[in-house]
């Protein structure tokens, strides 16, 4: 094999420029299979890089069907690589790093902890409510087991969603209300029915990867707008708004993921007189307000549903095999998405539906999300302690939920942590996979659920690359320049 080309000074991180050239490689010399590929040794030292480098290459290759692994023997290029490489070409581009981050995430063995999940341990999982609600809906309602949902789902628990809402002090109508299977499937309607290739959309930098994956599957033009402690840079919208012209505004409110940060009245206001002023949309994902003590400002309250697309799930706090969503908007929007709904999907989960209004019907729900909102909190504040102490740096400390947002100041890029975390049982998810734009990343999202085991605490305490870490700089002055206020 001729030397590869690999830029260090790239921003680029030198496993996906790996990956790219040993991909390239294939292509030109793979054939039909069989090739062996150098070790991983040998390829570290010829190319003056790190043996995890290659060896995260090598598994990524694996997981795309071009490399195949014997034990003992080494890598080889498989007898699948030019059907794998067809795929590759004719999807759409950036997509791999989404699927495979997400795949090491969900496949990981058992036994690893899941640091860097977007979900609660199934030891925090109360299982008895749910379970006793599951056989209220056996014995009490054959068609619950057996039939398909109404198009916008149940009455009765888009009812019980409204007077919930209304607590956030977002006034809307059951028929305003659309039963989803959980907000991934609401993220799909809405970019389904609102967007066309070739639009551009505004989403959060760092923000859920799930949607920007989604957004470049439908070969959406993603503009990040940097996400800062109280909310958007709206500094930065504004001059991203004389440059470009958005149809739709994603935006996370509260807990945001990955930063753990909740949007501020202000920067609400100001956000929506941007929305009127420039003529886009808002996309508001509220799936963790069940996790807030006290309510905060939410954009469908200041809007009244005029701009404002608002969805929740149930999925996060209860069960992520239950997965009921919901979408709120105005009238005129729910029956081009019921359409897409029932020619997508037929109907939501009508079984996992009246399971959730049971719970809620019978209180069980209200006292569960109480207990896990106490719960989240004292974890939290345990995760902070515990990452100060250790020197890590904190983007903004949260009051609750999952997420926490931080670097290690030894770090350069967040897949030194991913590696060490690797070789310690612990499964994380790089930093830059929340990023809209190119580029790597210092910060990692940890979630504090899981963070009070012994490995997390190891892990958190360990130095990177047998270095300790040094004092922790200035947070805004370790800030991307794009971060940081005008």
């Amino acid at each position: 094999m001729t030397k590869l080309e690999l830029d260090k000074q790239s921003s680029k991180p030198l496993v996906e420029q790996l990956v790219e050239s040993l991909t390239g490689w294939i292509g030109r010399n793979g054939g039909g299979g069989g090739s062996r590929l150098p070790s991983i040794r040998r390829l570290a030292a010829e190319h003056g890089i790190s043996r995890n480098v290659v060896i995260e290459a090598y598994e990524r290759l694996v997981a795309h069907g071009l490399v195949r692994s014997r034990p003992g023997s080494g890598f080889y290029v498989a007898a699948t690589a030019p059907t794998a490489l067809a795929k590759m070409d004719s999807a759409p581009s950036q997509l791999e790093d989404f699927t495979n981050d997400m795949w090491n995430l969900f496949q990981a063995d058992e036994g690893h902890l899941k640091l860097g999940c977007g979900w609660l341990p199934n030891h925090w999982r109360e299982g008895d409510d749910l379970t006793y609600a599951i056989r209220q809906v056996a014995r009490q309602s054959r068609s619950g087991i057996f039939d398909y949902s109404t198009p916008l789902g149940p009455l009765d628990l888009r009812g019980l969603i409204q007077e919930r809402v209304r607590l956030l002090g977002i006034g809307a109508d059951a028929n305003q209300i659309l039963m989803t299977g959980g907000g991934s499937h609401s993220l799909d309607l809405l970019v389904r029915f609102l967007l066309e290739p070739g639009d551009v959309v505004f989403v959060e930098s760092p923000g859920y990867y799930n949607l920007i994956g989604l957004l470049r599957l439908q070969r959406i033009h993603v503009i990040g707008v940097p996400r800062l402690a109280n909310g958007p840079n709206i500094e930065r919208m504004e001059a991203l708004l004389t440059q470009h012209k958005p149809k739709l505004f994603f935006i996370n409110s509260v807990y945001h993921n990955p930063t753990g940060s909740t949007l501020a009245p202000a920067i609400a206001h100001r956000i929506l007189q941007l929305a009127e002023a420039h003529d886009f949309q808002i996309m508001e994902d509220d799936i963790y307000a069940d996790f807030q003590q006290e309510p905060s400002t939410r954009l469908a309250a200041l809007d009244g549903l005029d701009r404002v697309i608002y969805l929740g799930s149930f999925s996060k706090s209860l069960s992520s095999s239950l997965r009921v969503g919901f979408i709120i908007a105005k009238q005129p929007l729910l029956k081009p998405l019921v359409d897409i709904k029932m020619l997508t999907s037929i109907s939501a989960s009508r079984f996992a539906e009246q399971v959730v209004t049971t719970m809620l019907q019978n209180g069980s729900y209200r006292k569960l999300t109480e207990r896990l909102r106490t719960k989240l909190s004292e974890q939290m504040a345990a995760a902070i302690t515990m990452l100060k102490r250790a020197g890590w740096e904190i983007f903004v400390e949260p009051a609750g939920g999952m997420f926490v947002w931080a670097r290690h100041p030894s770090a350069a890029s967040s897949a030194q942590l991913v590696h060490q975390a690797r070789r310690m049982g612990i499964t994380l998810s790089p930093g830059h996979l929340f990023l809209p734009e190119d580029g790597d990343s210092p910060w990692i999202r940890l979630n504090v659920a899981h963070m009070n085991d012994a490995r997390a605490r190891s892990f958190i305490g360990e130095p990177v690359g047998g270095r300790p870490a040094p004092p922790c700089p200035s947070k805004l002055s370790s800030l991307p320049s794009s971060w940081r206020p005008a």
